[in-house]
């Protein structure tokens, strides 16, 4: 008997804290008018996808105190950006990265409560950590947390926010006009929290929201990550662009939920994605390398190569062949803290690998930056990018994507209305949205009842 068909879970991720972006494009539009914000939000929801999702940058990206020529900034705060959008949209998710490395657990949960009543149950967090030297010098903190700390702070970050969530349970408000008894127990909110990272007292001033807890996401590709997610988060973001690929990480991070009491279908796990759609399958691939060169100018591939190298690179060519001198082992990395340090572990290795398929190839190094590090993962047309999510998420690689187009804010327009129906068509893809919260959409529990489940239990 064959098993029944997965839901397709889609979301939509507005570009513009990396090179994935082409404001170049004229037809790219603002990145912190407030209409560029609707414009994209209501397409998702008119899409009927689950949730809207936000990139963090929390300083603009530099190296060798230069800037990326390509990226994007003035980015405003994201809990100002998804409280108004709230307003203007009905069903769609809300989804906010904040992270717990340079923020105290008290203001986010404040914040997130608050996002999820003004919505009526749509806020999600995804949470993050950071060892990026860069960022850290623009907080009071200074410097950066080791990476085998930052885990353990974002861990202790998550529990004391859910204390503070749970501090009140949801029946404390009265609001007696003929008494004047607002609260029928003055102990509402009350929480104590001593930890190695947080030590905290006092009374959490926003009651008990539509969800509980807003829904929360995680990032981590590190052993670390997995397990900070498979033990805590209800969606998992993933990196990995083919089936096969997909299909190790959805086995690994699942096969990790048993050991914390959870069901597979508990963690949602959906990797980033983005698409170039065309009439055809040729037209579309064609579109798809001319888009993959707007993303990634000379200035961009030297500096991505920089990684690798741990040099200064910026005497050579972008569109000449790669360095032949070997990567700078040394412990003072070009671009320390950064995420892109932690995914080349064998700078050797990778360097003797990517001279090898750059001389293979013909490709300079802007060839060879393009090639390995800029693919998108859907190209064709409609009813080919369809049939390929589809496939993903029917042989488990996935539970659905969330979707960077390459324009801003009108990218997600034609997937809207081309894509999104022959999804619909196929019977794997809501046509109107069910439930009333983003726990609802996403088919997750109510921690109001998984708790009262525990209780039963025991």
């Amino acid at each position: 008997m064959s098993k029944p068909l997965k839901q397709v879970h889609l979301a939509a991720h507005f570009p513009g804290v990396n090179n994935t972006t082409v404001w170049s494009d004229p037809k790219a539009g603002s990145h912190i008018e407030f209409s560029s914000f609707v414009h994209f939000a209501q397409t998702a929801e008119r899409a009927k996808f689950d949730f809207l999702f936000l990139a963090e940058g929390l300083r603009l990206r530099e190296q060798g105190g230069k800037i990326y020529d390509l990226d994007v900034v003035g980015r405003p705060d994201t809990f100002t950006i998804l409280t108004a959008l709230a307003a203007v949209t009905e069903h769609l998710g809300l989804t906010g990265t904040i992270n717990s490395t340079f923020n105290e657990p008290y203001e986010v949960a404040r914040q997130f409560a608050s996002l999820d009543h003004l919505s009526d149950g749509r806020a999600a967090w995804n949470v993050v950590t950071s060892w990026d030297a860069f960022t850290g010098e623009n907080f009071r903190r200074g410097g950066f947390l080791p990476q085998d700390e930052r885990y353990s702070r974002a861990k202790e970050f998550l529990q004391t926010t859910s204390e503070l969530f749970d501090s009140w349970r949801g029946d404390e408000i009265l609001a007696d006009r003929q008494t004047g008894t607002f609260l029928r127990d003055a102990k509402a909110g009350a929480f104590v929290h001593s930890g190695q990272h947080f030590d905290i007292e006092g009374q959490f001033n926003v009651p008990r929201s539509p969800q509980g807890r807003p829904v929360i996401f995680q990032a981590g590709d590190s052993d670390e990550g997995r397990e900070f997610a498979a033990s805590t988060a209800d969606a998992i973001f993933s990196r990995y662009a083919t089936l096969k690929e997909g299909q190790e990480f959805y086995t690994d991070v699942k096969g990790r939920l048993a050991k914390y009491g959870r069901e597979p279908q508990e963690l949602l796990i959906l990797p980033a994605a983005t698409f170039v759609l065309g009439e055809t399958d040729a037209e579309a691939e064609e579109l798809a390398r001319e888009v993959r060169r707007q993303q990634v100018s000379g200035a961009t591939a030297i500096k991505h190569l920089e990684f690798v190298w741990n040099r200064d690179l910026s005497g050579y060519d972008p569109d000449g062949p790669l360095p032949d001198i070997d990567p700078d082992l040394g412990e003072h990395t070009v671009s320390r803290g950064r995420a892109q340090v932690r995914m080349y572990r064998d700078p050797l290795a990778t360097a003797r690998e990517w001279r090898e398929r750059a001389e293979a190839n013909n490709w300079s190094i802007r060839d060879l930056v393009i090639e390995t590090g800029n693919r998108q993962n859907f190209v064709g047309t409609p009813a080919t990018v369809a049939a390929t999510i589809n496939d993903y998420v029917q042989a488990d690689a996935s539970d659905g994507f969330i979707l960077a187009p390459h324009i801003t804010p009108g990218g997600l327009d034609t997937f809207a209305d081309t894509v999104v129906p022959l999804l619909q068509e196929r019977g794997v893809y809501r046509t109107e949205y069910e439930g009333t919260t983003l726990r609802d959409r996403l088919g997750l529990a109510h921690p109001d009842t998984v708790k009262a489940g525990e209780r039963a239990a025991s």
